[in-house]
């Protein structure tokens, strides 16, 4: 294991956004705490408690679960398309540099900071509304896992791009639906028969679920099958990874 290969690959990423610090920070907190603002305050002190939680507290595990998913997905994409872009991939294809350690150095770069991004979110909302976190480390393992998974799965979606627009079609016209629709606002208990069905099958909907079980112990399915979710999610964009290195898919052209 080439760790000194991983530490530049990660130490690059982080140092890169530290330079766009308004973009890749400053900007998902606000536009979030736009949310804890209306929903929490303003909307949320008319509607009544959700499983004996206020709406306002109710919505946060999702609104930084939304955040988590689609910062995840867009920093790990661009962290590999700019190389493509620039033509320097080539640079590190031809380093001694294992496909393993390139995945480690861009993916943990884009998870930390999804991390922190999320831990940033947390603290922000407790300004807003009233928090409790029944399973503290519950709460870390699924923030961890969401954002290494969709890391993967960002890495996967900025090798396959051809094209800045590709970089935002999956973010922001796949995930954030997906994620609004997942029980982001509501439960599924409050849904028609038809649509509760419909909503089972969202996948994003058990991620938001075992997440909010983390905070306050109420969800829509069993945790078991929340974090069983996940781990498939991460198995399948391992697999994908490893076809792409073991192929070179769009890597080589």
């Amino acid at each position: 294991m080439n760790l000194y290969a991983i530490r530049a690959i990660y130490r690059a990423e982080m140092a890169r956004t530290g330079r766009t610090l308004l973009q890749s920070i400053v900007s998902p907190v606000v536009s979030t705490s736009l949310y804890f603002v209306v929903f929490g305050a303003a909307i949320g002190s008319r509607i009544p408690e959700i499983g004996g939680v206020s709406y306002g507290a109710f919505i946060v595990p999702g609104l930084i679960m939304l955040m988590l998913l689609t910062q995840s997905v867009s920093m790990a994409a661009f962290a590999i398309y700019f190389p493509k872009f620039l033509g320097t991939i080539y640079e590190l294809l031809s380093a001694p540099v294992s496909f393993l350690e390139v995945v480690i150095g861009y993916v943990g770069a884009a998870a930390t900071k999804a991390v922190i991004l999320g831990l940033i979110i947390l603290a922000t909302a407790s300004f807003f509304v009233p928090l409790e976190i029944a399973h503290p480390l519950w709460m870390l393992l699924f923030l961890v896992l969401t954002a290494i998974t969709f890391s993967l799965f960002g890495f996967i979606l900025g090798v396959w791009a051809d094209g800045f627009e590709k970089l935002q079609f999956v973010p922001l016209l796949i995930i954030t639906p997906l994620a609004f629709l997942g029980g982001t606002f509501y439960t599924v208990d409050m849904l028609p028969p038809f649509w509760q069905t419909v909503t089972l099958l969202n996948p994003v909907l058990y991620l938001i679920s075992g997440f909010r079980w983390s905070f306050y112990g109420v969800a829509d399915v069993s945790v078991a099958l929340s974090l069983g979710m996940i781990l498939l999610f991460l198995v399948l964009c391992l697999a994908a990874v490893w076809w792409i290195f073991r192929t070179g898919y769009r890597l080589r052209e």
